[in-house]
């Protein structure tokens, strides 16, 4: 697929959110390629488009469910997970690691056990992070009906996250770029 095939793909080459260099990732991994998704959600009109196409993600993954909550991880999901909410007029809550590493939820969150949710992630690489959000949504009580992301890096991540029983998809994958 091209660039301009896809006007999601080609949003991310316009405003130079797809990188080509040395990066080490988050996970440790190292990659030659790097998708810098804070760049593309800068823009709003690419955030708000995203954040529908993956709350219709969603609709058709947990079809019929109710959603009350939208969970991201910080920081990279914090747009993209604000927008999915929005999409599905859905309460937006963010996960963050305390002083030890720990992903927790503060800033006053607050939710109810028995809710359902989405956990919202910019890019999946192992789904170390997802997996902590999860985590602590089921730690709080929460339903989690699912996982949608605007990138899969094809690095393991979805295979560890559907192994904690959880679907996970995505917009586009690693390979989708050229």
């Amino acid at each position: 697929m091209t660039p301009d095939a896809d006007p999601v793909l080609s949003a991310f080459h316009e405003t130079g959110a797809y990188l080509r260099g040395h990066f080490r990732l988050t996970s440790g991994l190292h990659s030659a390629e790097y998708l810098q998704c804070a760049l593309v959600l800068q823009h709003p009109k690419h955030a708000e488009r995203f954040g529908e196409q993956l709350a219709a993600e969603f609709r058709q993954m947990a079809a019929g469910a109710e959603i009350g909550i939208v969970a991201s991880p910080a920081i990279g999901g914090l747009i993209i997970g604000h927008e999915v909410a929005r999409a599905l007029g859905a309460r937006f809550i963010f996960t963050e690691r305390d002083a030890s590493g720990k992903m927790v939820l503060r800033r006053g969150f607050s939710v109810s056990p028995g809710e359902s949710a989405v956990v919202v992630e910019d890019v999946v690489t192992t789904g170390a992070s997802t997996l902590r959000a999860i985590e602590r949504c089921r730690i709080e009580g929460l339903h989690v009906l699912g996982v949608v992301a605007l990138v899969d890096r094809e690095e393991g991540g979805k295979d560890a996250v559907e192994k904690a029983g959880v679907e996970l998809r995505s917009l586009f994958r690693r390979s989708d770029f050229p």
